[in-house]
C-alpha cells in the first residue's frame, strides 16, 4: 500500500490570514494522524507565508508517523532540518517568489550541488528525496547525487488525466521503472487528487508514498477531514 503524507501547508496558510491560532495546526496534524493519515508533510519557504520556522519546530513532537519537510536547500533551510531531524527531507528547486513547485531539479546541472546537501543530510540519518520531473536523465542523476528517493512531479499527469488523456501516465510508469532498476524509491505529489489518485498509484510500479496538500485540503471543505483522508487511504490500497 502507498503511504498516503498530508501536506498542512494550506492550513497554515489559513491560520495566517486571520493571526491568531484558527485553525489550530498542531491539532490538525494530530488529527490527521489518528484519522489514518502516514505522514504529515510541511514545505516552509524563505518569507513563511504559510508554515512558519516554529511550526516546523513544534511539529516535532505532534508528528509520531512520518515527517517530511521540503524546501529549497538555502543555508536557513538547511539548518532547519539538521535541527528538527525528521523522518525525510524532501528537495525541491523552488523560487522565492514561487506560488507553487513548478519544476523539478535539473540534477545533472546541479550534480555537484545536490551531492554535498544529500550527504549533509544523509550523515544525520535524514533519508533524502529529490523532487524531479519524469525524466529519465534527471532520475538517473538523482541516483549519482545518491539521494533515497525521488519525488515525481505529478502536475503534467494531473492536467492530462482531469483532459481525459490517460496516456498522460506514460512518462512515469517509464520513469518509475527506472528508479526501481536503479534501486530509488519512488514518491509523488502535486495536483493529486481524489479524481487521480487511485489511477497514478494503480499504474506506477513501487509507489511508496504520495504528499498531496492543496486537493485534499480543498475536498475536505466539502467532505470532511477524516472522510477525505480515509477516501484517499482506501484509493492506494
Amino acid at each position: 500500500m502507498t503511504k498516503l503524507s498530508v501536506n498542512i501547508n494550506k492550513i497554515a496558510t489559513l491560520r495566517n490570514a486571520r493571526g491568531g491560532n484558527v485553525p489550530d495546526l498542531l491539532k490538525v496534524a494530530t488529527d490527521i494522524q489518528q484519522f489514518g493519515g502516514q505522514g504529515i508533510t510541511i514545505h516552509p519557504r524563505p518569507d513563511e507565508r504559510h508554515i512558519r520556522y516554529q511550526d516546523a519546530r513544534d511539529l516535532k513532537s505532534i508528528v509520531y508517523t512520518e515527517y517530511n519537510i521540503e524546501g529549497n536547500p538555502e543555508k536557513s533551510f538547511v539548518d532547519l532540518v539538521l535541527e528538527i531531524m525528521p523522518t525525510q527531507v524532501t528537495l525541491v528547486p523552488d523560487a522565492i517568489d514561487a506560488i507553487t513547485s513548478n519544476a523539478g531539479w535539473d540534477t545533472v546541472t546541479h550534480a555537484s550541488f545536490l551531492t554535498e546537501i544529500v550527504q549533509e543530510f544523509q550523515r544525520k540519518g535524514i533519508r533524502t528525496s529529490i523532487f524531479v520531473d519524469p525524466v529519465l536523465e534527471m532520475i538517473e542523476g538523482a541516483k549519482k547525487v545518491g539521494a533515497e528517493r525521488i519525488e515525481l512531479y505529478t502536475e503534467a499527469f494531473a492536467h492530462q488525466y482531469g483532459l481525459g488523456n490517460k496516456k498522460g501516465i506514460e512518462p512515469y510508469v517509464t520513469a518509475a521503472v527506472l528508479a526501481n532498476d536503479l534501486e530509488l524509491g519512488i514518491n509523488a505529489g502535486h495536483d493529486l487528487s481524489l479524481d487521480n489518485i487511485q489511477f497514478f498509484s494503480q499504474n506506477i510500479p513501487g509507489l511508496l508514498e504520495v504528499s498531496i496538500g492543496h486537493a485534499l485540503i480543498s475536498e475536505a471543505i466539502y467532505l470532511g477531514l477524516d472522510n477525505v483522508v480515509n477516501m484517499y487511504l482506501q484509493k492506494l490500497k
